[in-house]
């Protein structure tokens, strides 16, 4: 991979030193519990759970998951339908299976401690270089830049760069350029927070940054000139595939049909409720659950819904289907190339909502 130096980069000793003076001077009022007590552990917890999520929303996520598994440890051990009933609602499961490889390794490979070489921890399953980044600086002081989105939108619109930030050179490119002005111990992560909060809540994705706030107005080039807006440069990602799909709840007294899906693929080994490709009408809902051997009682509309994954948006069509009997139910396969037949599962509402992870895909439909 060839990294080309970060133009305008001279400006970052300056910058790094405002922004940690600032984060240093101002209240931090985030009320961010990972920040409490940053072990090597718990740093890695809420990084990978913040991957594509809110703060706000991870949160409570934190709290109650380190709750559940405090140590390196419990984790490693832990059942994985009770691992994903943790983290349903986060979304992106491969996380939380990632999570528990990277645990076990730690566990069978360095003794049950997080490495502190930054290579080590970048072998760990899940662990990419901001990931590897965060856990080095906050919990074990390194001098070392965790470059995620708002690091890069500080520094193109400070230094007027027009880089492509969704090049991953683009983030090589300015790790090196700010290592050699970052401090070590404690400053290490403060300094790192300050590039997060400032992008978090001053230097604005979205909408006009709030200038007149900033630590770094009277160093910033895209202030200066005007063109705040012009960064950062980001080319335009692949268009989202579509899918219509429709999705059975099927029911038999108080208990629901549920089922896994297969070990490869999207939301793979989650469970589920049993669905097919298409939208289909409540006739041919009745044609092709008769046709599994089903005896449907009643079908009713469920409110449709839509979920968007990175890469695929699904159209949901949801039907309410009361069946005769569970006696000997027949297997419906997930919907998969991959996907072998999966036998139905028929839970009460109560281990539903305490024991079973249903994915936001198909949470739309779960009853309330």
């Amino acid at each position: 991979m060839k990294i080309l130096p970060w133009a305008g980069s001279s400006i970052f000793p300056a910058l790094c030193e405002a922004l940690l003076a600032w984060r240093k001077s101002a209240p931090d009022t985030r009320d961010l519990p990972w920040r409490d007590e940053p072990t090597p552990y718990h740093v890695w917890i809420s990084e990978i759970m913040l991957q594509q999520t809110r703060a706000a929303v991870v949160r409570a996520y934190y709290l109650r998951f380190l709750d559940a598994l405090p140590t390196v440890a419990d984790l490693a051990a832990c059942d994985d339908d009770a691992l994903m009933k943790l983290w349903q609602g986060l979304g992106y499961y491969s996380r939380a299976r990632n999570l528990k490889r990277a645990a076990q390794a730690v566990v069978t490979q360095h003794g049950g401690t997080v490495p502190t070489d930054f290579d080590a921890l970048l072998a760990l399953p899940g662990i990419g270089r901001y990931t590897a980044s965060a856990v080095a600086s906050f919990a074990y002081g390194q001098p070392r830049p965790a470059v995620d989105g708002n690091f890069l939108r500080v520094a193109a619109r400070v230094t007027a760069n027009p880089i492509d930030i969704a090049k991953d050179t683009a983030k090589r490119a300015l790790e090196a350029a700010l290592t050699p002005s970052y401090p070590t111990g404690k400053d290490a992560g403060l300094l790192n927070e300050a590039f997060m909060d400032l992008g978090a809540t001053i230097c604005l994705p979205n909408g006009a940054p709030l200038c007149r706030t900033c630590p770094a107005a009277r160093l910033c080039l895209a202030h200066d000139r005007g063109t705040e807006l012009d960064y950062p440069v980001k080319a335009a990602g692949k268009a989202r595939r579509k899918e219509k799909r429709t999705v059975l709840l099927l029911s038999c007294g108080s208990r629901i049909a549920i089922r896994k899906r297969p070990a490869k693929g999207l939301l793979a080994g989650l469970w589920e409720y049993p669905n097919v490709s298409g939208r289909l009408t409540k006739r041919a809902v009745r044609e092709h659950l008769e046709g599994m051997g089903f005896h449907p009682l009643d079908i009713a509309p469920l409110a449709p819904a839509r979920h968007i994954f990175s890469h695929i948006e699904w159209d949901l069509t949801g039907w309410a289907v009361h069946v005769a009997n569970t006696n000997e139910p027949p297997l419906m396969a997930a919907d998969s190339p991959e996907g072998a037949p999966s036998p139905l599962l028929w839970v009460n509402r109560a281990d539903l909502a305490e024991t079973y992870s249903i994915p936001a895909a198909f949470g739309y439909f779960t009853p309330r």
